[in-house]
């Protein structure tokens, strides 16, 4: 379970650092192409939303690699399941349809697992 554990927080890491990272560093007309949404939101709330994205995705491995406050790994994959759930909201309000909400369902689903399991029995 640990190994299923890891992946899924790498999965997620990877997933949530890719879409942070292009919120935070990328022009607004680039994200516009690939993120219709982003048109409701300011620049700032736009990058803010990639740096709790990315900010997630470093609290999911680096302290369980460093060993430094291990506890953070449940708390940031509880975060990035939250940041799903509203992600999720802002599609259905917006009615971009349920195929633009399978993606952030998936990650959901990821980040609640590693929460359970972090939290529960196979905690570090």
């Amino acid at each position: 379970m640990n190994v299923a554990l890891w992946i899924a927080a790498g999965v997620l890491a990877l997933a949530f650092a890719a879409a942070g990272l292009m919120k935070v560093t990328g022009k607004r007309e680039q994200m516009l192409e690939r993120m219709p949404w982003v048109a409701d939101y300011s620049q700032g709330q736009v990058k803010a939303i990639g740096a709790v994205e990315v900010l997630g995705a470093l609290g999911l491995i680096l302290p369980a690699v460093t060993g430094i406050a291990p506890v953070l790994v449940p708390l940031a994959a509880v975060g990035l399941a939250i940041t799903s759930v509203l992600a999720a909201v802002m599609h259905v309000r917006r009615g971009d349809g349920f195929a633009s909400t399978i993606p952030v369902l998936v990650l959901f689903a990821l980040a609640v697992f590693v929460a359970w399991g972090r939290f529960g029995a196979y905690a570090f």
